[in-house]
């Protein structure tokens, strides 16, 4: 089997992170395969903040999961919290974003690094606190956040075969 089928298939959701960095390298690698995502028309008018600080990244979660009534909520406590974001006037900025938290998944995952999608923020992103976060993050007023990744070494490393379910169907 080939390697990228293999990182397709073998990828999974992780929700228990170690305390343990990501290198710097390996963290730019993923981000330039975020930026390498398909883009509608090409317009590429994301921007792609890493949040390498847990106590940044937790108060951005403490005041989201104040706003949900999701007390105690961590965000699953990730080394590392990628915000893509996009100008809100791209009518393609959701779709676009979501492929490159694709690429951001399956780049992570060639590295060992587990990942998952945080949604939760899609709902709040221009609530006012949300907002001021955002903005000492470096993330501009007139952009949407649709999801986050929060990325981390897994705490368990054992591969769990997962059934998936669905259908395939070719017709020639």
């Amino acid at each position: 089997m080939n390697e990228i089928i293999k990182t397709l298939l073998t990828r999974r959701s992780i929700r228990s992170f170690q305390e343990k960095e990501i290198p710097q390298q390996e963290l730019e690698q993923i981000l330039k395969a975020a930026i390498y995502a398909p883009s509608g028309r090409g317009k590429q008018t994301w921007q792609f903040t890493a949040i390498c600080n847990r106590e940044k990244i937790q108060r951005l979660a403490d005041i989201i999961g104040r706003k949900l009534n999701r007390n105690g909520y961590n965000m699953y406590n990730p080394e590392v919290l990628i915000i893509p974001s996009n100008t809100k006037d791209n009518p393609h900025g959701m779709e676009d974003n979501a492929c490159a938290l694709e690429n951001i998944f399956l780049a992570a995952h060639s590295f060992g690094i587990g990942s998952v999608w945080i949604n939760q923020i899609r709902t709040l992103c221009d609530d006012p606190e949300v907002r001021e976060i955002l903005g000492e993050f470096g993330i501009p007023a007139d952009h949407t956040v649709y999801g986050m990744a929060a990325l981390g070494y897994p705490v368990n490393t054992t591969k769990q075969d997962v059934k998936k379910i669905g259908k395939i169907q070719i017709i020639k």
